[in-house]
């Protein structure tokens, strides 16, 4: 009787830590999931951001050079 109890208590803990290891994979996985999915997002920001600086620049280039020509 007492070993029925003894074993049935490692049989608890056995399956605590295999919740504790299941948790553990699952936050792995979500790490790995948002970290590939932000490194193709971040390049599109900066991409994105380039392209409207340059386009700022242009526009701004095109005022300054109206505005010389008028004076």
């Amino acid at each position: 009787m007492a070993e029925e109890i003894k074993s049935s208590g490692q049989g608890k803990q056995n399956q605590g830590d295999v919740v504790k290891g299941d948790f553990s994979t699952i936050l792995i996985g979500v790490g790995t999931l948002l970290d590939s999915t932000m490194a193709p997002l971040s390049k599109i920001v900066v991409q994105a951001l380039d392209s409207l600086t340059v386009v700022a620049k242009q526009i701004l280039e095109g005022v300054n050079s109206s505005l010389g020509n008028k004076k």
